[in-house]
């Protein structure tokens, strides 16, 4: 069934508005006072239903963190006084940042820069997570910041708040700016591909468990977003690959709106499923969709999923329009639906569909399509807080960084659903997870099903039975998605959610990450 034109959608909710807004239909409309006063106690509700005052209590100061001692005098060097950070009021807790070499060798110049934050009082001390975001290139403090971190500071935010939903709820978190090229990442790129970017961590890693001996031995965690789709896999397949090289017992992996096949794939099929899915968003011309409907046909797009995407699939690869993994010639439709969703809506979000003027301001320069040119400066950037996690102060900070973080042209690698990476990571884990937001359009959850289809693991290919609709039930919300578990992996697709997961729904990102870990026994 087609979504409602954007008039009916409009009428509806204003309906709905209104009918809130009174006791009855005829009832007086509600004073601002009145109204206020029914979101607090909408918001008291729906909180005492959750039970999140037990397991998300927000951090009183100096007690929000479990207590974690570093017996090397080098630990002291990185060493972050949480009530120091700059614009935060309220104490984060002890932290420990700042940039380790890849390697051991005396002459080594390339340097990752890291967060390390302990587990909160709910948090387990025998688990370590690692997060990294995307790009290539992207900073994970772009994670950190906006997503899972003990402290939140999001779009439109004036100032940050407790994150309830932090990830060192669950257990430490580990942020790390890479590959070499990356943030306040030091050093000149020199990878050509994923696993010379696995490599380097490992390094780091090694670096790291040397200052943080302590953290040796525990239960890991890798998990990322975006193009960490490559970055995770590949670099738990090193791990898996040489168990010795690394003193950490790598369970599983989480990667969430994640590139992990051909663009044709994640991109262009689904694109004009996508927009007729959400035509009241798109709101396009009768005869523009005309056009992207022929031309999907002419390029093999339409039928697609009906023809090839089966439960269980028909064995065997899954053909590639056009017999190319950059897709037939001319066929480049999602641009096309992006230039014009731009003419319609100039604040269009690729990361997350729904949004519209005004753009609201990013300590970080980049809420949405395209960073943002501000005047104040990028929070990272600030000489006082390069200083407050000893961050190198004569590095000009981005989210993203403006070069190649990769040489040759970019990363060789293949995708990691394509070359049986993939496949190898999911069955040597005890659980892995794959999460979409399904208000992504840089990369479409319609894709990830078509690429989770066409890969084999654990002795067959695809998931066997469908995905059932709203089978994702998120404690005290309802459902919010679909999800599903074959063999050893659980697939994920959240409603409403566009590409940052943690960030655009962040009770069902803790949700999954429980799950994960093994501190829930279902989805």
């Amino acid at each position: 069934m087609r979504a409602l034109s954007l008039s009916s959608a409009v009428f509806c909710a204003v309906a709905f508005f209104l009918l809130l807004l009174s006791d009855d239909a005829s009832a007086r409309f509600m004073s601002k006072d009145e109204l206020k006063e029914k979101q607090r106690q909408a918001v008291k509700r729906w909180t005492s239903s959750t039970g999140s005052s037990e397991l998300l209590q927000k951090r009183a100061p100096g007690t929000g963190v479990q207590n974690i001692t570093f017996t090397n005098p080098k630990a002291r060097e990185f060493y972050v006084d949480g009530t120091t950070i700059p614009e935060v009021n309220f104490d984060v807790g002890p932290s420990w940042s700042g940039l380790l070499p890849v390697s051991g060798a005396a002459n080594e110049t390339r340097k990752l820069f890291f967060w390390f934050f302990p587990p909160g009082p709910q948090g387990s001390l025998d688990d370590l997570i690692f997060w990294t975001n995307g790009g290539p290139g992207c900073s994970s403090l772009e994670g950190l910041l906006q997503e899972n971190g003990p402290f939140s500071w999001s779009w439109g935010q004036a100032l940050p708040t407790v994150n309830e939903f932090s990830w060192t709820n669950l257990s430490s978190i580990l942020f790390v700016e890479q590959p070499v090229g990356t943030g306040f990442s030091q050093g000149t790129p020199d990878v050509h591909d994923e696993v010379g970017v696995a490599n380097e961590l490992i390094g780091f890693f090694q670096q790291f468990l040397e200052v943080f001996s302590e953290l040796k031995g525990k239960n890991f965690y890798v998990s990322g977003e975006s193009y960490a789709g490559m970055y995770v896999p590949y670099l738990a397949n090193q791990i898996f690959s040489n168990t010795s090289a690394l003193d950490l017992n790598l369970k599983g992996f989480w990667i969430s709106d994640p590139s992990i096949s051909f663009d044709v794939v994640q991109e262009q099929i689904p694109a004009v499923s996508f927009v007729h899915k959400y035509e009241g968003v798109f709101s396009f011309n009768q005869s523009f969709m005309a056009q992207l409907d022929a031309k999907a046909l002419a390029c093999n797009y339409t039928n697609y999923f009906d023809d090839f995407v089966h439960y269980p699939p028909t064995p065997g690869p899954l053909p590639l329009p056009g017999g190319s993994t950059e897709g037939p010639r001319g066929c480049d439709l999602w641009d096309e639906i992006f230039n014009a969703a731009l003419v319609v809506n100039p604040a269009f979000d690729i990361y997350r569909i729904f949004d519209t003027f005004p753009i609201l301001w990013d300590v970080l320069g980049f809420p949405g399509s395209f960073p943002q040119t501000q005047v104040s400066p990028l929070y990272f950037d600030r000489e006082d807080v390069k200083k407050a996690i000893h961050a190198p102060t004569n590095v000009t900070w981005v989210e993203c960084s403006n070069e190649n973080v990769f040489v040759r042209g970019g990363d060789q690698s293949l995708p990691p659903a394509v070359n049986g990476v993939l496949a190898n990571v999911i069955e040597k884990s005890e659980r892995a997870v794959i999460v979409h937001g399904l208000a992504d359009f840089i990369l479409i959850a319609e894709g990830t099903r078509i690429a989770i289809q066409n890969m084999t693991w654990n002795g067959m290919q695809g998931f066997q039975t469908p995905i059932q609709n709203d089978s994702f039930i998120v404690d005290g919300v309802g459902a919010l998605g679909n999800t599903h578990t074959e063999r050893g992996l659980t697939y994920f697709e959240v409603d409403l959610s566009g590409h940052m997961i943690p960030q655009f729904s962040p009770r069902a990102a803790f949700q999954i990450m429980q799950f994960l870990m093994g501190f829930r026994d279902s989805p």
